[in-house]
């Protein structure tokens, strides 16, 4: 509606002002573009469809260019421009399988542009393909030609060829024939039909078969001969000849010849190949002797099966354990031989290396020494140039037991449990180790393994005791060895721990010197601390190698008077602490000395004054009486 309003508008402009000149832009309306299929978008095969575009366009000129385009799947397949207002129209004439597909069309004018929505064309019915051979008898490996043609159709055609309902040929052409080169897997009758396929994206379509031709395989009259000399009884060293010939009259193509024997190849060749050899008991299976011509093969097959002159020797050892520098003895031997064919003389065997230091003592039989360490020994059977090794025998001569050592992990205390090791240097495992105690058998472990140990836990209450101890080590060598006598400290724990004050408590005074002398029962060395009750640390530490030790104070003060006490440790761990002991610290004796005296002197001096202070008054009293007497006188 708003573009009338448009239209109508620049013409009445035109109108109401003829002396101007305006110049009016197109404008062009597309719309209801559709496509159709005409007779119907699902046809049979050879069928006339028609597309008809259709659109409906306005535009202010009768006559305005269009351009129109037909598309397939997505692709151009046609373009048009015209100036009427008709239809559309694009014809498929005969239409077939590869005319499938979704069709749309695009109308453009003036810069504007619509599309239909894509329809989609179904074509039903595919030609019946025609086959034609040019032979219908041929030799064997000669191949035919075979034409397979798919009448009137189109696309990429997928063709497929049958021997007998398999599948041997699949080609792919943009053309409804193709000629194909077959050969034929045997002799015989062969039935051959034709097939195709039309590939439309992204289905395809399969036609029905063709006719089937029967194609004749001739053989040809030419075959491969093995023989294998001797025929029968072979035995290992006899000369053996085998070869592979062709019967029959020649071919015109080149042959080639193969012999073999399982996977290997022994000889190949034109007319006549062969192999020579000695029978050996590995050359029993199948010899093959196989002809080619071009590509047909034939093959003829024989059997052999040699008879052992002797088996593969055994090699054993004996005693079943061997120790070193001890007698052995080596025996080869083969289990079965061909008697008919193999006297016993004829039969030898040998010991590989040849350095081993065992000589022969008899057939098969090696004797000596065995070795100090490990040896390997193959034994050799030979008889009429058949040579055969026996298994690698390897002889690990055992190491008897050294004399074990008897000795105490950690440290022995009287009372308490420890352990004692026995060991052997040197010796093949396993080894039993056997602990006793005098003549009595205490226990008994076996060692296994490289790195473990025979352990035995026990206690003593006297010191003495320790040297009864003994270890016996035996492995499966006949002789068990003993080991000496234990030799080892036994820590005896302390005990009666006393604390010995010198001088005796009453003669301490001051500035005489102390000594506090600690003394234990047990073993040392002894580590000994001394005490002063009021105070954590010790006043001294100190270790000793005898059981008792001192401990000394210089000029001693009244400040030294308090409870002393001493504490004792040896290696059993266990501490003792003596009883405690009071100290008082006297007073000096010069200092006594020195108060007697003054106390002397004080009291002399209060005699003396005393004295005369009791002169003085009676003379005073003899001077008053003589005056009285004096003055009675008068």
């Amino acid at each position: 509606m708003g573009l009338l309003l448009l239209l109508t508008s620049a013409l009445l402009s035109s109108y109401f002002h003829p002396g101007s000149v305006v110049k009016a832009q197109r404008v062009v309306i597309l719309k209801d573009i559709s496509l159709s299929m005409e007779p119907s978008h699902v046809v049979s095969r050879n069928t006339n469809v028609t597309l008809r575009c259709r659109a409906n366009v306005v535009s202010v000129e009768k006559a305005l260019s269009r351009e129109y385009t037909i598309y397939k799947d997505g692709n151009a397949i046609y373009n048009k421009t015209s100036s009427t207002s008709e239809d559309l129209l694009y014809h498929l004439s005969e239409v077939r399988v590869s005319d499938n597909g979704k069709y749309s069309c695009r109308i453009s004018a003036e810069g504007q542009q619509a599309t239909s929505s894509a329809k989609k064309l179904e074509v039903t019915g595919l030609s019946k393909p025609v086959l034609h051979v040019n032979e219908r008898v041929v030799a064997e490996g000669k191949e035919i030609t075979a034409t397979c043609t798919a009448h009137g159709e189109r696309g990429s055609i997928f063709f497929y060829f049958y021997e007998n309902a398999t599948e041997i040929e699949e080609r792919q052409v943009n053309s409804n024939q193709i000629e194909v080169k077959l050969r034929l897997s045997s002799v015989g009758t062969h039935r051959i039909h034709c097939a195709y396929a039309v590939f439309v994206r992204p289905d395809s379509f399969k036609s029905e078969e063709s006719n089937a031709v029967s194609v004749t395989v001739e053989e040809l009259h030419i075959a491969p001969v093995l023989e294998i000399f001797p025929h029968s009884k072979i035995y290992e060293g006899d000369e053996l000849f085998v070869s592979c010939s062709v019967k029959g009259p020649p071919p015109t193509d080149k042959m080639h010849l193969y012999l073999s024997r399982g996977n290997q190849l022994l000889d190949r060749g034109n007319t006549t190949v062969s192999h020579r050899g000695i029978a050996l008991a590995k050359d029993i299976g199948d010899f093959e002797c196989r002809l080619e011509i071009g590509s047909v093969v034939k093959n003829d097959q024989g059997t052999i099966s040699v008879t052992e002159l002797f088996s593969v020797p055994t090699l054993t050892v004996s005693p079943a354990e061997v120790f070193q520098r001890e007698d052995i003895t080596l025996t080869c031997k083969s289990e079965s031989s061909a008697s008919e064919r193999l006297g016993q003389e004829g039969l030898t065997y040998a010991l590989e290396p040849p350095r081993s230091q065992l000589v022969p003592k008899g057939i098969g039989i090696f004797s000596g020494k065995s070795p100090s360490n490990d040896f390997n020994y193959t034994c050799v059977a030979r008889a009429k140039n058949i040579v055969k090794h026996s298994e690698v025998l390897t002889v690990r001569p055992k190491v008897p037991v050294t004399t074990p050592k008897i000795s105490v992990v950690g440290r022995a205390v009287l009372g308490r449990r420890f352990t004692i090791l026995c060991q052997s240097d040197i010796g093949s495992l396993p080894i039993n180790y056997t602990l006793l105690k005098g003549y009595d058998q205490l226990n008994t472990e076996a060692v296994t393994q490289p790195f473990q140990q025979a352990l035995f836990t026990v206690s003593v209450d006297r010191p003495d005791e320790i040297s009864k101890f003994t270890c016996r080590a035996k492995n499966s060598h006949r002789e068990a060895l003993l080991s000496t006598r234990l030799n080892a400290t036994v820590i005896e724990p302390l005990s009666h721990p006393i604390l010995t004050v010198i001088p005796g408590l009453s003669e301490i005074s001051e500035e005489d010197n102390l000594h506090l002398i600690c003394g234990v029962r047990g073993t040392p060395p002894v580590t000994f601390k001394w005490y002063r009750v009021g105070t954590e640390l010790p006043l001294s530490t100190t270790t000793s190698d005898k059981n008792n030790t001192h401990y000394q104070v210089h000029g001693l003060s009244k400040e030294h008077s308090g409870v002393y006490y001493c504490e004792a440790r040896n290696h059993a761990n266990n501490v003792v602490r003596s009883e405690h002991v009071t100290i008082e610290v006297r007073m000096a004796l010069w200092k006594k000395l020195m108060i007697g005296g003054f106390c002397l002197l004080v009291l002399f001096l209060l005699v003396v004054v005393s004295v005369l202070c009791f002169r003085s008054k009676r003379g005073k009293r003899e001077a008053a009486a003589e005056l009285s007497v004096r003055s009675t006188n008068l």
